[in-house]
């Protein structure tokens, strides 16, 4: 399996380090803008209503869920909490 990204030195998670994984992070953000235009609009002559933020965030959730998985999952080390170093 391949490594996309590699734990950070400072703080929890991970960063991309691969084609791969910036791709993965580029699609991410180009889902939930897709998401803000779908269903919250850049209209602001009307606040979005009460569903489509629901469902907003609860997309925004399941998107934000599947990058931490796959992240996760094609990282080169654990994820832990790093306070700098070669730790």
């Amino acid at each position: 399996m391949a490594n996309w990204f590699k734990p950070k030195r400072y703080g929890y998670g991970a960063t991309p380090v691969s084609w791969q994984g910036w791709a993965l992070v580029a699609g991410f953000v180009g889902a939930v803008l897709f998401l803000v235009w779908g269903l919250i609009g850049f209209d602001r002559s009307e606040p979005p209503g009460f569903f489509n933020l629901i469902m907003f965030f609860k997309f925004a959730l399941l998107l934000v869920l599947a990058l931490w998985l796959v992240s996760k999952r094609h990282t080169d080390g654990e994820w832990r909490w790093r306070w700098g170093g070669n730790n």
